[in-house]
Order: structure tokens, then C-alpha cells, then sequence
């Protein structure tokens, strides 16, 4: 096998290191089923490379362990690259259970970077810092409500978390999500937009403004059995497609949401400036991170991007 050139040091930081491609099994398949593995594959030669390299070691770094990251060098990895369809570089895959379940190619801003790393935390069921164990324990009690359907309970949990920790934003998550479920969308919006600015980036505050933007779709959404009658029709009518796409979410069925963006993303995707890619990545934020629609929908987009 090809051994690492003698110029090659292990980058700093205890959750980085190099991998070569006899240990790519083991450092990130198998790794990858106790912690996600970010590997990023480069080449010194490449100059983004330079510049995403670090941002994305810093990122893992600042994680604290919840996230590792394997870089691996293409040129001595050639094997690797090819039956990962490797095809330009910078390209960075995510690993999670011995599968990549996310993806991007490119040096990007650091912000998208963080949000990336935050996502696949949280895919892993990993979270931000420490809470107290009765906020904690509040949290999943207003969590099972809102599942059973007592959303106006779940609301007064919520507000009263929100009295204890202000900033607690799987609370103005929750508050929202709440509200949405009790079909009182203005008043969803309003707490959302009330929301401390420390947290507004927050991966739960994204959620729940994902959700906010399907449920005011969904005022709008027309009938799915026309619009499907319509696609049926005319496979390449892709305002019909994104529509019955809208559609179908509006009724809750976001597997064939996706399906169809799916789809529509296969046949054109710069159609109307990218909507297709633009309204997946909504539903993606508006579900869990590791939601089986999620993990599936996103592995697809992978591989019709890295084609």
C-alpha cells in the first residue's frame, strides 16, 4: 500500500490525523460507528484546499470529540477516491454508522462550515453545551406532548423553561413548533422573531424557521391529485412537479416531497435558480437530523452532486 509522503505531519489537534488508504477501513468506516468522521480529501497541490483545510480542523477541534475528521491525501489514495467517484477537490464527505450521509464540494464560508459540523452532531444525537437535569427532564416531557398531540400543554411547559433560561433554545424551538401544530402560524412567527439574537442561529431556531417557511407553503399548496395528474402528463413539467412537492408536504408526506425534488433535481437542476436543492434543504432543516426521510434524502443528493 502507499505510505504517507515523509513531508506529511498529522495536523494538530487530537481529533484530526491523516489517513492513509490502508486505514481509511478502519480510522473512518469503522471509526464512524462510535463518532462521525469528516473526511476531507485534498492534494497539495490544491490551492482551496489550503484554505478549507484549516477552517474545517478548527471546526472539529471546537467540537470537543463530539466529531473527528480524517484527511486524506488523493494522490495516495487514489483507490479510495475513485470508488468514492472523487472527481475535484476540495470534496468533504461525512461518515456516520459506516456510511456518508452528507457532503460538499469546495472551500466555503466558515459559517457554513460550523453549521455543517453542528448538523452532523446533531444527526448523531450529540448537543450543544450542558443544561441543568430539570430543564432537561421539562425538555423531553414537553417533547412527548407535543408528539401525543398536546401542543397547548407543550406550550406551557415551554414558556416556563423559557422563565428559567431565556436563552434555551430548544424551548423557543419547542414554543414554535407548538404554535405551528395548534395551526396559529402568526403567532409561531412572532416568537421566532422574538428569540434572543445569541441564539438565532441556533440549529433548533433554524429548524423551527424551516418549518415556519413549509407551514406558510402550505397556505398556498393546491390539490395533490391534480398536480400529480399533471406530472403524470408530463414528466417534464417541473413547476408542476415542485408544486406537487409542496403539496405533498403541506399533507405531511415529506418522503414524497423529497422523492419528487429528488426527481426534479435529476432532470434540471438550475431550474428556477436552483429550487429543487433549495427546497430540499428546507425540509431537511424543518426534520430531525436523523430522521430516516433526512438520511436517505440527503445520501441521494450526495451522490447525484458527486457525479
Amino acid at each position: 500500500m502507499i505510505e504517507l509522503g515523509a513531508g506529511t505531519k498529522a495536523p494538530a489537534g487530537g481529533h484530526v490525523k491523516d489517513v492513509r488508504e490502508m486505514d481509511f477501513m478502519a480510522e473512518v468506516v469503522e471509526a464512524s460507528r462510535e463518532v462521525p468522521v469528516i473526511v476531507d480529501f485534498w492534494a497539495p497541490w490544491c490551492g482551496p484546499c489550503k484554505t478549507l483545510g484549516p477552517m474545517l480542523e478548527d471546526a472539529v477541534n471546537a467540537a470537543g470529540g463530539k466529531v473527528r475528521m480524517a484527511k486524506v491525501n488523493v494522490d495516495e489514495a487514489q483507490q479510495i477516491a475513485a470508488q468514492l467517484r472523487i472527481q475535484s477537490i476540495p470534496t468533504v464527505y461525512a461518515f456516520w454508522q459506516g456510511q456518508p450521509v452528507d457532503g460538499f464540494q469546495g472551500a466555503v464560508p466558515q459559517s457554513e462550515i460550523k453549521a455543517f459540523v453542528d448538523r452532523l452532531i446533531a444527526q448523531a444525537g450529540g448537543g450543544g453545551a450542558e443544561e441543568g437535569g430539570g430543564l432537561d427532564e421539562a425538555l423531553a416531557a414537553a417533547e412527548e406532548m407535543l408528539e401525543q398531540g398536546a401542543a397547548a400543554d407543550a406550550v406551557q411547559i415551554f414558556a416556563a423553561i423559557l422563565g428559567e433560561d431565556d436563552k434555551n433554545a430548544a424551548a423557543y424551538g419547542g414554543m414554535v413548533r407548538a404554535h405551528l401544530a395548534m395551526g396559529e402560524i402568526d403567532q409561531a412567527e412572532a416568537i421566532l422573531n422574538g428569540a434572543p439574537v445569541e441564539i438565532s442561529k441556533a440549529p433548533e431556531l433554524e429548524a423551527a424557521h424551516a418549518q415556519l417557511q413549509l407551514a406558510r407553503q402550505a397556505e398556498n399548496a393546491g390539490p395533490v391529485a391534480e398536480l400529480t395528474a399533471a406530472v403524470e402528463a408530463d414528466p417534464d413539467n417541473h413547476q408542476a412537479r415542485f408544486d406537487l412537492a409542496l403539496a405533498l408536504a403541506a399533507k405531511g408526506d415529506n418522503g414524497a416531497a423529497v422523492d419528487h425534488l429528488l426527481e426534479l433535481f435529476r432532470r434540471d437542476r438550475e431550474w428556477n435558480d436552483g429550487a429543487a436543492k433549495s427546497q430540499l434543504f428546507t425540509i431537511f432543516d424543518a426534520l430531525k437530523p436523523n430522521d430516516p426521510i433526512v438520511l436517505k434524502g440527503r445520501r441521494k443528493l450526495s451522490s447525484m452532486l458527486f457525479v
